[in-house]
């Protein structure tokens, strides 16, 4: 997927990426590929400029961000600084959403994601099927 959604990349090469470190309220790191990326870029400049929420998105999209590559050997290495704002040691919990993937430090994400997953699906009557979900998504 990486390689795929990198338009500079050519076979030998390390796929590149961005990873968004921003907003103090997230225990992950939100990694996109490059076409992910321009497509977010593009959404914040057609916003108004000068406006709050151009300004916002600014910031944590191009002021909190780190673009970065896999390395020769498919590794992602994280600087100090963004294993430290997920207090990351040894391990890492990666979870795919498409284009992009976020990077957990497993206790939290157990701790905070798997709970608030059971909530909501506490919610839903037990014969319920998410794959709903997809049927009314091909409806629109």
């Amino acid at each position: 997927m990486l390689e795929a959604s990198d338009p500079n990349w050519r076979d030998g090469d390390t796929p590149e990426l961005v990873i968004v470190y921003g907003d103090h309220r997230r225990n992950y790191l939100e990694c996109y590929t490059i076409e992910a990326i321009e497509e977010v870029d593009a959404k914040i400049d057609a916003l108004p400029r000068g406006s709050m929420e151009r300004k916002m998105l600014q910031r944590l999209f191009h002021g909190q961000s780190f673009p970065t590559t896999v390395d020769e050997t498919g590794r992602l290495v994280l600087p100090a600084k963004l294993r430290q704002k997920i207090d990351l040691d040894n391990e890492a919990f990666f979870i795919a959403a498409g284009d992009t993937f976020q990077i957990w430090k497993p206790e939290t994400y157990e701790a905070e994601e798997l709970a608030r997953t059971e909530e909501w699906l506490d919610e839903l009557p037990d014969d319920f099927d998410p794959l709903i979900f997809l049927d009314n998504a091909a409806k629109e």
